[in-house]
């Protein structure tokens, strides 16, 4: 009985420190790119057929490692 009991302590306080572990390692920070535009959709106006329409997007790493844009495309 008594080593039942010890047992369930010994999981109990197992179970408790594995909780604040887990918890207190999403306090931490990661370093990750953050990418913010501050305008995400662009609408032109008609075009003629063969002409071309430029835009710039400004984009910014508000993260903490370096942005890396790979790919971009339109929709």
């Amino acid at each position: 009985m008594r080593l039942k009991i010890v047992s369930m302590l010994v999981c109990a306080c197992c179970i408790f420190l594995s909780a604040s572990f887990c918890l207190g390692a999403e306090n931490q920070s990661i370093e990750a790119p953050s990418a913010f535009l501050p305008e995400d959709k662009f609408e032109s106006e008609a075009v003629l057929e063969g002409g071309s329409i430029t835009h710039e997007f400004v984009i910014q790493n508000k993260g903490t490692a370096p942005l890396k844009i790979s790919k971009v495309k339109t929709t």
